[in-house]
């Protein structure tokens, strides 16, 4: 099976309304790095935005295919900092960050496009 350099087996595709509003979310509210960008017109018919060591790819939506919101959950150094970035980028907090049981310090926001993204600092060394 061949992959793609940079890319894992499954890699999230986001279908959004607005897509160039949320490449700049993935960029400047959780630290990605865009990669690739296709336009057509006036839609993003492609991009791909790198984030840590995976790559996201997402497009604008059409009437052939409809936003499609989704959930990630994101590795981070710091929830919290990442939690005011991404408030600080456009995202709407909907669980504020704490330690929770399973041994991550842990928040969740909407992004613009209307994604969940679970913000984790990892707490212990281990497994679940």
């Amino acid at each position: 099976m061949l992959v793609p350099p940079g890319f894992h087996t499954v890699t999230p595709y986001l279908v959004v309304d607005g897509a160039a509003r949320l490449i700049d979310f993935l960029v400047q509210g959780l630290g990605g790095s865009e990669e690739l960008r296709h336009v057509d017109g006036d839609i993003v018919a492609h991009a791909q935005v790198r984030l840590g060591d995976s790559m996201l790819m997402l497009c604008d939506a059409t009437p052939a295919w409809p936003a499609t919101p989704c959930a990630l959950y994101l590795y981070v150094d710091d929830a919290d900092a990442a939690m005011a970035r991404a408030v600080a980028a456009g995202a709407t907090v909907i669980m504020e960050v704490g330690d929770k049981p399973y041994g991550d310090r842990q928040g969740g926001v909407r992004d613009p496009g209307g994604n969940v993204w679970w913000l984790s600092q990892r707490l212990v060394d281990g497994p679940y």
